[in-house]
């Protein structure tokens, strides 16, 4: 063999050597490849995406909503009510507790779908928000010490010390007190737990609430502390649940909710649970 047909045979394996390798790196790329995944089997049911109601409370109002000191969890009236909405409607109910004053933000802002917190329906509060059909009859009522035999009602609260809850209609009528007689003092509270601490411990003459908590709380922590004077008075004032201005989709689903549990007696055995009158 001569010297050019030795470097010709030489240029010929260094070609086959770059052929070979370049099959080999093509086969790696191909087992590296991520397998397509199985069609769906014909008949096959596709995977639900489960459907989620977030839900904004302030859970410190006894009976409506609170946390139970053994499980943690959120218990009451309201929270019994809007679970067995979510589930009749095929919904997991997520909830999520704030401050009362944070319920309208939170809806506006898109961070929960619905508000349930034993809110009373205004007109102040329909500019901001929508509401569900009335599923309770509130109203207030005044709480005094259980010692003092001196204020009779809602009329002999003006010139006193009251205590209230942030954002409630409680507070509305003690500030209308003070509108009336400027020597009212209005002390307001993140929840009403703290007013009716105030007014044991002697901070104030009385407190305005509803009549539902108020009796709630007389009968458990509060018991032989406070007593209730005087009749409920804005026995007109009714809850709704609070969904964000114009979402007509949830307005729908809440209240067909509550129109099959009312229809089924579920509704009825939820509020015979917490009232018993």
């Amino acid at each position: 063999m001569s010297e050019g047909d030795e470097e010709k045979m030489k240029k010929l394996l260094r070609l086959l050597l770059v052929a070979m390798l370049i099959c080999s790196l093509v086969a790696v790329a191909g087992c590296a490849q991520k397998e397509e995944p199985a069609p769906q089997q014909q008949g096959q049911a596709p995977a639900e995406t489960k459907k989620v109601l977030r839900v904004g409370t302030q859970a410190t109002y006894a009976p409506f909503e609170f946390v139970d000191k053994d499980s943690g969890e959120f218990v009451g009236f309201d929270m019994d009510l809007i679970r067995a909405i979510g589930k009749v409607q095929g919904y997991e109910v997520e909830i999520q507790s704030m401050g009362f004053d944070a319920l309208i933000p939170a809806l506006q802002t898109d961070k929960v779908d619905v508000t349930i917190s034993a809110q009373s329906i205004t007109e102040e509060r329909l500019k901001a928000i929508d509401f569900s059909e009335p599923y309770f009859n509130g109203g207030l009522i005044v709480a005094v010490r259980a010692d003092n035999n001196d204020i009779k009602g809602y009329d002999d609260l003006a010139g006193k010390r009251l205590a209230a809850e942030v954002g409630t209609i409680g507070a509305d009528a003690s500030e209308k007190l003070k509108e009336k007689d400027p020597k009212t003092e209005v002390r307001i509270f993140d929840n009403i737990g703290e007013a009716f601490m105030e007014l044991e411990k002697g901070g104030a003459d009385g407190v305005i609430n509803d009549w539902a908590v108020t009796d709630y709380y007389m009968t458990t922590t509060g018991k032989g502390k406070i007593k209730t004077v005087g009749e409920v008075f804005q026995a007109d004032d009714q809850y709704g649940i609070g969904v964000k201005k114009g979402n007509t989709e949830i307005l729908n689903l809440i209240n067909d909710g509550l129109a099959k549990l009312k229809d089924s007696g579920e509704f009825d055995e939820i509020y015979k649970k917490w009232f018993s009158q």
